[in-house]
């Protein structure tokens, strides 16, 4: 099974990740059939549960990669950013005590004071001491002039209130450079904005699902389900659910991906996050060569409405992949006559569909200006 007949990539149009939404998208160039990426990656503002992150772009063209590597990503996330361990190792705090008893509490053999090694050394190794020296700030990308940070949602904003002002300030801005730099496809720049925002607010849902979407959006899989469990985890919220599948997906795990998928929390689901869900278990069902379970998985209640451009798309292009080139074409139709803010690239498949590409079109305009000069 190839990885363009992966699903929720092109599943739905153009590449997903680049808006967070749903499907791979991301990482490679194939065709899904969704059309998104990542929901919210970009877009700051569009969702305020969010903060800006989505589902691969189960219905455009492959944007993903093959993950790989385990996802253990976050494993110390239960801790804030930075904050020291100041427990040290059992076995040798303890026994520094036991050895400071016995001498620190006896005059010395010369007459001067009694040792006092044992208070004064677990304070060094607790990193209490002020003489210790401290760890240096990694160097934080740039941010340039006009990025407040107040781009971002109310939403995020609360998170972001229980840091220090100046630091809260930081992060915001951090996080609207996240956004736009994924959305003009600058990925290393923002790989270094949200590594910045987690360092600073290991403890922000919003920075963790940033950097998760980032990752997302390279094909990390793995270091982005860290991530989004991560959120999960400390949020509550099971809204990154569709893209927790899409990753279980990137890794190979299809089964594991349709357990989560099948899951209590996934029927709990809003009604857009179950579209997304959707077109990223159609896609899981692709892979496996199920093409037919793959069309059952898109026929929920939302596929009737006419502001499902993604679901529209994805539907069509199972179709295609069935054979049932009439009926794929009546549903690209629906989906470019819902896609206003053009997700997908259902009017390409209908050119491609019609035999028109837009290399025809151009060679025909360039014979009728030679005809006009002559």
């Amino acid at each position: 099974m190839t990885d363009e007949n992966r699903g929720p990539r092109r599943e739905g149009g153009r590449d997903e990740s680049r808006r967070g939404s749903s499907g791979r998208g991301g990482a490679s160039r194939g065709r899904d059939a969704s059309g998104r990426g990542p929901r919210g990656a970009g877009r700051p503002q569009r969702d305020e549960r969010r903060g800006g992150a989505g589902p691969r772009r189960d219905g455009g063209r492959d944007d993903r990669r093959e993950g790989g590597g385990r996802d253990g990503a976050g494993r110390d996330d239960r801790r804030e950013f930075g904050a020291r361990d100041d427990r040290g190792s059992r076995g040798g705090g303890r026994s520094d005590r036991r050895d400071d008893r016995r001498d620190g509490g006896r005059p010395a053999r010369d007459g001067g004071r009694p040792t006092r090694g044992g208070a004064d050394r677990d304070r060094e190794q607790r990193g209490g001491s002020r003489l210790a020296p401290k760890s240096p700030r990694l160097p934080e990308p740039r941010i340039p002039d006009g990025v407040t940070g107040k781009e971002l949602d109310r939403s995020v904003h609360q998170q972001l209130r229980t840091l220090s002002k100046e630091n809260a300030e930081g992060v915001a801005q951090h996080l609207v450079m996240v956004a736009a730099l994924l959305e003009a496809d600058e990925v290393e720049a923002a790989m270094a904005h949200a590594e910045t925002a987690v360092r600073r607010a290991g403890r922000v849902p919003a920075a963790r699902e940033a950097l998760g979407m980032v990752a997302y959006r390279t094909g990390d899989f793995a270091r982005a389900l860290g991530e989004f469990r991560t959120v999960r985890r400390i949020s509550g919220s099971d809204h990154l659910l569709p893209l927790m599948v899409d990753c279980e997906r990137g890794l190979g795990r299809h089964e594991r991906a349709l357990d989560l998928a099948q899951s209590p929390e996934a029927k709990r689901l809003p009604a857009q996050e179950k579209v997304e869900l959707a077109i990223v278990v159609s896609g899981i069902r692709r892979d496996l060569g199920q093409v037919d379970a793959a069309l059952v998985a898109l026929q929920i209640p939302q596929l009737k409405k006419s502001n499902q451009p993604r679901l529209a798309y994805a539907y069509a292009d199972t179709l295609l992949g069935l054979g049932r080139t009439a009926e794929a074409r009546e549903w690209f139709e629906r989906a470019a006559e819902a896609d206003t803010e053009y997700e997908t690239d259902a009017v390409e498949r209908l050119e491609e569909l019609d035999g028109v590409s837009m290399t025809d079109l151009l060679d025909g305009a360039d014979e009728e200006d030679e005809g006009g000069d002559e």
